[in-house]
């Protein structure tokens, strides 16, 4: 069931509260914890290091795995254990009560709820609670204190509140503290244990973790259905329910307070058992903000595309560079300080070394996020919302920028840590920029010198297309300098670069199912990309996938491929970045928001193609897109 001590990523549910989350194994561990904030130092960290990292597992006698489901339409996890004639019922949530739409109108204490029921007879239950701070590097004291056990290290605390003296031991193993406790529930008796930051434990006892329960069940709820209430998810049949959990997981990536969606909830977790690909992605790229903007407003929330969409040209604009050059990642309240470090203290998952924090490729220059920002204004103003004028205003500074840039070498969208390389994709996406911007300013809703903007894209475009693609590999290359496959230039189409019916993207579709693929998933490119070992097939791409043949009239393909990747859902629904082509296990960080958009957007273009009713009736790319011109301002 563990795996050297570790579970498989699979075997992980995900819960949350809008500034946290934590994971939850079927074995009732909470393996992964950082508080109080998401991108804060971990106080749970076992998947990272079974021995040193900490966990608060609540189960029964050994090992065993529990079934896993979440309450409907919510993120509140329940975990069920049978022992015996009787069943634990373990139901985890973080605190979570207002309004989710948008931002700043939520509240969110940073603690855990475990309540546990005992059903059908009695049943022992096994508690472990092990708090390493700072990334297990501070370890803590503990004792009993009134109303729960406190544990503490420097200024970090940490208290634990539902369990009595007479149940708990404690013991020592170089010079870290961990508290065990055992006690019996008959059938139908319930208990709470409340994990929560801070030195001041949790007071309420069982009334107020049912209480804290129902109002996160309540504001999840009223999240989804509002959405729903705004238009039928009947496009997204027959794969409704996983199309939601996929929503619900882009919000609980959201920080409820500025509406960054961080691209997954941990770091660390390896592309490759026992590799070096580790990368920290709690914090929030640019480039997803075009992304997840089609996605929330696929679902009905424009509140919530806007607030990203907001945060993230309102970060670009407040931090840019010298000349502009943007920075493409930002800290959850838009810190620009995330330096990349790596902790030698924790063996990594499966001893898949370093443990890093912070993102080096804060520092790269990457042009596609000039297209991005444009991007996202532009899918905001023919979805008729506001955008204020301070973001318009700052557009064309970003289009002008473009130009200047355009022709420079960058790391690409796949940050790769060799280069820089002309990257066929980055000089794309700043055509399609560019594009989006002299649109805008037709319909009135920018000023600037369209003039340069226009010649500026007509180079951009002219170069691609003598440069880009390579008749030998029978596809646009990565970039001008290597003639390798990549599933980025996938999108050519779908950005209406060219039609899908041009040649050259017909023939990049085919090589990519031709030479990226393994096992029927897509990989990004098989290329030396300066760092050792090697990666799984990637959600997103995959998607991608489905997305382009199903613009490309390639429907009953399509429809294949999404049902394959359908099916490597977890128990609960939830995707990882990659997968392991021979096996489908889940590899890297979990869950990653890009694959989760992806679904999304390809379930979306999958109606679109079958001839169903979709919320977004000229998605891009499509036809009704191409000819649509924005609404004069």
């Amino acid at each position: 069931m563990r795996a050297d001590g570790y579970l498989p990523i699979e075997d992980y549910a995900v819960i949350g509260n809008l500034r946290s989350a934590a994971l939850v194994g079927r074995d009732g561990s909470i393996d992964w914890c950082p508080l109080p904030r998401l991108d804060s130092a971990s106080v749970f960290a076992a998947i990272l290091d079974h021995r040193r990292g900490g966990r608060f597992r609540v189960g029964v006698r050994g090992d065993q795995l529990g079934s896993q489901r979440y309450r409907w339409h919510t993120n509140v996890l329940e975990t069920s254990f049978d022992e015996g004639g009787g069943r634990l019922v373990v139901t985890d949530c973080m605190p979570l009560a207002g309004n989710l739409d948008g931002v700043g109108q939520s509240t969110a204490e940073p603690a855990v709820h475990r309540l546990l029921r005992a059903e059908g007879g009695d049943v022992e239950v096994r508690v472990e609670w092990s708090p390493r701070f700072q990334y297990a590097n501070g370890l803590p004291q503990m004792l009993p204190i009134d109303g729960g056990v406190l544990a503490w290290a420097g200024s970090d605390a940490l208290t634990l509140s539902g369990v009595g003296e007479n149940e708990v031991t404690f013991t020592e193993e170089d010079g870290a503290v961990t508290l065990y406790a055992s006690f019996t529930l008959g059938a139908g008796q319930r208990r709470a244990l409340v994990t929560k930051w801070g030195s001041d434990p949790v007071m309420s006892g069982l009334d107020g973790t049912e209480d804290v329960i129902a109002a996160a069940v309540e504001s999840w709820r009223r999240w989804v259905h509002k959405a729903e209430a705004t238009g039928s998810r009947a496009w997204a049949a027959p794969h409704e329910e996983l199309i939601i959990r996929a929503e619900l997981v882009l919000k609980l990536l959201t920080n409820g307070d500025t509406g960054a969606i961080a691209a997954a909830a941990t770091t660390s977790l390896p592309e490759e058992v026992g590799g070096v690909r580790n990368w920290d992605y709690r914090y929030s790229w640019i480039r997803d903000a075009s992304l997840a903007a089609q996605a929330l407003r696929a679902l009905g929330h424009d509140e919530d595309a806007l607030a990203f969409a907001e945060w993230a040209e309102r970060v670009a604009r407040d931090h840019r560079r010298e000349d502009l050059a943007i920075q493409i990642v930002y800290g959850l309240h838009g810190e620009t300080e995330i330096g990349e470090a790596e902790l030698p203290n924790l063996e990594g998952y499966r001893r898949s070394a370093p443990v890093r924090t912070g993102n080096g490729a804060v520092d790269q220059l990457q042009l596609d996020v000039f297209g991005e920002l444009i991007s996202v204004v532009y899918e905001l103003v023919r979805a008729r919302k506001d955008v204020s004028d301070d973001i318009l205003e700052f557009l064309p500074a970003v289009a002008d920028s473009a130009c200047r840039h355009w022709n420079n070498r960058d790391f690409g969208i796949w940050e790769l840590r060799r280069g820089p390389f002309h990257f066929v994709y980055s000089k794309v996406m700043v055509w399609m920029g560019l594009d989006r911007a002299i649109t805008l300013a037709s319909a009135g809703y920018i000023d600037g010198r369209v003039e340069l903007w226009s010649q500026t894209r007509d180079q951009v475009r002219a170069e691609v297309l003598q440069r880009g693609f390579d008749p030998n590999l029978g596809a646009f290359r990565q970039s001008y300098e290597r003639n390798v496959l990549d599933a980025s230039n996938l999108l050519f189409g779908l950005l209406e670069f060219l039609p899908f019916d041009d040649p050259r993207v017909r023939s990049t579709v085919d090589a990519a199912l031709e030479g990226l693929t393994e096992n029927g998933l897509a990989h990004r490119y098989f290329a030396d990309d300066g760092i050792a070992g090697g990666e799984g097939a990637f959600g997103l791409c995959n998607f991608w996938l489905v997305d382009v043949l199903a613009m490309s009239g390639r429907v009953d393909e399509a429809r294949d491929l999404f049902e394959r990747m359908v099916s490597h859902a977890n128990h609960v629904g939830l995707y990882s970045e990659e997968l392991d082509p021979a096996t489908g296990t889940f590899l890297g960080n979990f869950p990653q928001a890009f694959t989760h958009i992806g679904l999304i957007n390809s379930a979306l273009y999958l109606a679109y193609a079958e001839g169903r009713k979709t919320p977004v009736p000229d998605p891009i790319g499509s036809p009704e897109h191409r000819q649509r011109r924005l609404d004069k301002r």
